[in-house]
């Protein structure tokens, strides 16, 4: 992401921007009493490849008063030694020291830099495959919808095909549940990716998008079956964007869906 681009986003907006271009990873935010904790993690093996972290600054050793947003990324000992020291780079906080480090997030290192360390981590952290990697399956995916932007279920009563935007890994097979924002507050569609990576700019005070795909309607479920409390019970307290879906929660889903069927006479 260049310079020019990125004018007027924080450094974090720019890190989760990259995040969700690049690897095509959306942030989740565990932690209740940590609402602006953001962990950025593989889609196949889950593990931790980036943290963000706003923190005060005196627990880093820093000057001043407030907060500040940092950037834990995994780079090995070897190159954790070598940055030590450097403007802007400090000991992991709150990770093992040797392994990883904290980016401050405040200017004080270049977007080329972060982006560089991001790569680092994100190639660090991945499944090692011995003997080459398999084509994986299909994947399944939680992404969210605003009803007050856009109606879907007019859109679906007139084809069970439609244009939305892209901004993660899908690929041709893959499940895509759709959540609805509130006043809906619950997954409302079930569909399947036909067509991805399809080129669209397009910008405006609601959404602003780079690629498209086409998702086919598999499966309607009735409204408020799987509401916010449902997803929560299975630890997923947010859908802010695209993210994986855990199996506990994939499962409950798939049994929903087979009890609809099943009441239908399907």
């Amino acid at each position: 992401m260049g310079e020019a681009a990125a004018v007027g986003k924080s450094r974090r907006e720019q890190v989760l921007e990259t995040a969700g271009e690049r690897y095509g990873t959306q942030a989740e935010y565990p932690w209740g009493s940590s609402p602006n904790f953001a962990v950025l993690r593989h889609a196949g093996n889950r593990k931790w490849y980036a943290v963000i972290m706003d923190v005060p600054r005196e627990r880093l050793g820093l000057a001043g008063e407030g907060k500040t947003d940092i950037l834990n990324v995994k780079c090995g000992p070897i190159m954790a030694g070598s940055l030590a020291g450097q403007s802007g780079i400090l000991p992991a906080y709150h990770m093992q020291k040797g392994n990883w480090v904290s980016v401050l997030l405040d200017g004080s290192v270049d977007m080329q830099t972060v982006e560089m360390l991001l790569e680092i981590s994100y190639d660090a952290t991945k499944s090692k495959k011995p003997g080459g990697s398999k084509a994986a399956g299909p994947r399944q995916w939680l992404i969210p919808a605003n009803p007050g932007y856009f109606d879907l279920e007019r859109a679906f009563s007139q084809s069970d095909v439609i244009t939305w935007k892209q901004s993660s890994r899908v690929a041709v097979g893959d499940t895509v549940y759709i959540y609805m924002a509130m006043p809906d507050g619950c997954v409302r569609y079930r569909c399947t990716a036909i067509e991805v990576d399809i080129p669209r700019e397009y910008a405006d005070k609601n959404v602003r998008m780079k690629k498209t795909m086409r998702l086919k309607l598999e499966h309607r479920f009735q409204k408020g079956r799987l509401s916010r409390e449902f997803l929560r019970s299975y630890g997923v307290t947010a859908v802010r964007g695209p993210r994986g879906i855990p199996n506990s929660l994939l499962r409950a889903m798939e049994a929903a869906e087979r009890e609809d069927g099943a009441a239908q006479g399907e």
